[in-house]
């Protein structure tokens, strides 16, 4: 009690850092590789194979290790919608946020968007819309990601409204484009060769000019 007293704690030290859990270069290898496999099974359009058993399998991995890393099939579900967000939400937040003016960042977006999107990231959104409609679980976390999609058009428009100094709702213009740009994807996906640039091009261009002063 008396060395206690003669030498009290220091209140004004740092607490000490609790030590988080490694996770191993193992695990994380095998998560990804799971997460792999999951994607492959999606984008084959065989909702019945997508199992966390056949994920387990094709990942070479036993069933218990699959369910170490995610609980049931809505996990891995979960996990690959979060594992393409770099692959069509970041590119499209990266051209709005980029420095420059509307035209110069919209020119940016039209750029994106006009490439033809890849076989599997088409057949993956398709099976997510899937299980979505099945899964509360997965309609939830999709809603988010499409949310912060639609967003991106949003901020594009809002960028036109400090241009303009008013006049324009960029909600209602954001939301305009990002419908056009759903319904061409959903064309694209039924073989038309509707040439999706030139169309978001003037959809724009046209919202833009209406929203002058005076027009």
């Amino acid at each position: 009690m008396a060395a206690s007293a003669k030498n009290p704690p220091d209140l004004s030290a740092p607490p000490a850092r609790t030590r988080r859990p490694r996770v191993s270069a193992k695990g994380e290898q095998t998560r990804a590789g799971l997460i792999a496999a999951a994607r492959t099974l999606l984008a084959g359009g065989l909702s019945e194979r997508f199992t966390t058993r056949n994920v387990a399998a094709l990942c070479g991995v036993s069933h218990g290790m699959c369910h170490y890393h995610f609980q049931d099939r809505t996990d891995l579900v979960l996990a690959v919608i979060e594992d393409i967000r770099p692959e069509w939400i970041h590119p499209l937040e990266e051209a709005v946020s980029a420095p420059g003016p509307f035209e110069e960042r919209a020119g940016r977006v039209v750029e994106l968007l006009g490439r033809p999107e890849g076989a599997e990231l088409s057949h993956l959104h398709s099976a997510l819309h899937w299980h979505a409609l099945n899964d509360p679980r997965v309609r939830e976390s999709l809603e988010a990601e499409y949310v912060r999609w639609r967003d991106c058009f949003v901020t594009l428009f809002r960028v036109l409204a400090e241009e303009r100094g008013g006049g324009v709702d960029p909600v209602l213009l954001g939301e305009a484009v990002a419908a056009a740009v759903d319904g061409l994807a959903a064309a694209e996906s039924l073989g038309s060769e509707v040439d999706s640039g030139p169309v978001l091009r003037t959809l724009i261009r046209t919202l833009a000019a209406g929203t002058r002063p005076g027009s």
